[in-house]
C-alpha cells in the first residue's frame, strides 16, 4: 500500500475537480504575468515544434525560444560557458552518437552557494505520423522556470541560482547527467536542485513532492498559503519500486551525486506520452496555481523561512 504524507501545515482545502472547458479559461482571466505562464507552454507545445525530439529541428527551436525568453528575461550565462549552450553526446541503444544541448543561465546570490532550478525541455516527437508535443510533459516545467528566472531577476535571491533546461530527458537523462558529470560550476557549491516535470495536469488540485524521505530537514520549508493546491509529499521511499520517482527525471542524476533535491510534478494521467498531451488539455487554473506554489517554496528555501520564523514576521507586522 503506498503511503503519502500531508503536511499539516499546509491548507488542504478540496477544490472543484470539475475540468472547465478550455474555451473557458480564456486569457483575459488572467494576469500578464499567468498570460506569459501559459504562452510559453503553447509554443513550445505547439506542432510547429515537432515534439522537441532531441537531435531535430524541433529541439532546436524550442534551444532558440527558450535562449530567447532568457535574453529578454536578462539572464546572464554561467560564466565558464561561452553562452546558454552545453554541449554534450551519447549513444543510443543503436550505437548511433546523438548531440544534446543544455540550456543554462544564472542569476548570482549574496552568497556563492547554488540552487540548480531545472526542468527538461525535450520530449519524445513524431511516432506514426502524430505529433507528441508534450504540453504537460514537460514544456510545463519549462514555462515554469521561465517564471522563476523572472521573478528572481527582479528580486535577488540569497543564494545563486543556475536556470538548467536540460535536453534528452526522454533518452536517460542524458542532459542533466551530463551537468553533473561536467559541471560548468563546482559541484561542491550545489546546495539543492529543485526539478519540475509535469506540472500542469492533474483533476484534483493535487502537486507531489518528491525527496524530503531521503532529505526530511526540507520538510520544514513546505509552508504554501493557496488553499486550491495540495501539495503532497510522498513518491521517494525506496520500498514503493515503481512507485518512487527518486531516480525517474532528472533530480536522479544529482541523487546520484548525493547532492539533496525536491521534485515536483502530478501523477501519470490519461495524456501521459500520447499524442493528446497538448497544450488544450492541461488544467490552466492548476499549472497557474502550482507554478505559484512552488515559487512559495523555493522562496522559503531561498530565506531559510520556515514556520517559526512566519509566525515571528507577522507578529513584528502587527506590532509596527
Amino acid at each position: 500500500m503506498k503511503v503519502y504524507l500531508l503536511l499539516p501545515f499546509v491548507v488542504l482545502l478540496s477544490c472543484n475537480t470539475v475540468k472547465k472547458p478550455a474555451q473557458a479559461q480564456t486569457a483575459q482571466h488572467f494576469s500578464k504575468a499567468e498570460q506569459q505562464l501559459l504562452k510559453d507552454v503553447e509554443v513550445l507545445s505547439s506542432d510547429a515544434y515537432e515534439g522537441r525530439k532531441t537531435g531535430t529541428k524541433g529541439a532546436e527551436m524550442a534551444r532558440t525560444y527558450i535562449s530567447n525568453r532568457f535574453k529578454q528575461i536578462g539572464l546572464k550565462p554561467i560564466p565558464l560557458l561561452s553562452g546558454y549552450e552545453q554541449v554534450f553526446s551519447f549513444r543510443n541503444n543503436k550505437g548511433v552518437e546523438i548531440f544534446g544541448k543544455n540550456i543554462l543561465a544564472c542569476i548570482p546570490g549574496k552568497n556563492e552557494e547554488i540552487i540548480v532550478i531545472s526542468a527538461h525541455y525535450d520530449h519524445v516527437g513524431i511516432m506514426n505520423n502524430e505529433v507528441y508535443n508534450g504540453a504537460d510533459d514537460n514544456a510545463s516545467g519549462i514555462a515554469a522556470l521561465l517564471k522563476f528566472a523572472e521573478y528572481y531577476k527582479n528580486n535577488k535571491p540569497n543564494y545563486t541560482l543556475i536556470f538548467a533546461a536540460f535536453d534528452a530527458e526522454e533518452m536517460g537523462l542524458r542532459g542533466s547527467k551530463a551537468f553533473v558529470e561536467k559541471p560548468p560550476v563546482a559541484l561542491e557549491k550545489i546546495k539543492l536542485n529543485i526539478n519540475m516535470d509535469m506540472i500542469s495536469h492533474n483533476d484534483k488540485g493535487e502537486l507531489y513532492a518528491c525527496g524530503t524521505y531521503k532529505y526530511p530537514e526540507l520538510k520544514k520549508y513546505f509552508i504554501t498559503t493557496d488553499p486550491k493546491i495540495k501539495v503532497l509529499l510522498g513518491h521517494d521511499d525506496p520500498k514503493t519500486g515503481h512507485e518512487d520517482w527518486t531516480n525517474q527525471s532528472d533530480q536522479g542524476s544529482f541523487n546520484a551525486k548525493d547532492i539533496p533535491f525536491i521534485y515536483f510534478g502530478v501523477e501519470d494521467h490519461k495524456d501521459y506520452h500520447k499524442a493528446t498531451d497538448e497544450f488544450q488539455n492541461i488544467n490552466k487554473k492548476f499549472f497557474i496555481d502550482a507554478a505559484s506554489s512552488i515559487l512559495e517554496i523555493i522562496n522559503n528555501i531561498d530565506k531559510e523561512r520556515n514556520l517559526k520564523s512566519i509566525f515571528r514576521e507577522k507578529l513584528r507586522m502587527k506590532k509596527q
